[in-house]
């Protein structure tokens, strides 16, 4: 499965080396989202593209942030 799909890396411009980087794929005539990482790519996560789509518009809006803070 994984390996008919077309992967595409989510990686800072420009930036060099193999990660690892997060890469992501749409499934071809399905409702499937799958997501992997550069250094484990046999370890494939699959979501729904509505969940996905959720997710996403969750990061937009900053519903994440906090994540990202560094720890005191």
């Amino acid at each position: 499965m994984a390996d008919a799909l077309v992967w595409t890396r989510a990686a800072p411009e420009g930036e060099p080396g193999p990660g690892p980087w997060i890469e992501i794929a749409f499934g071809e005539g399905d409702d499937l989202v799958h997501l992997r990482e550069t250094s484990d790519p046999e370890n494939v996560v699959t979501t729904t593209r509505s969940k996905w789509e959720a997710f996403a518009k969750g990061v937009r809006a900053g519903e994440f942030d906090h994540f990202a803070e560094p720890a005191d």
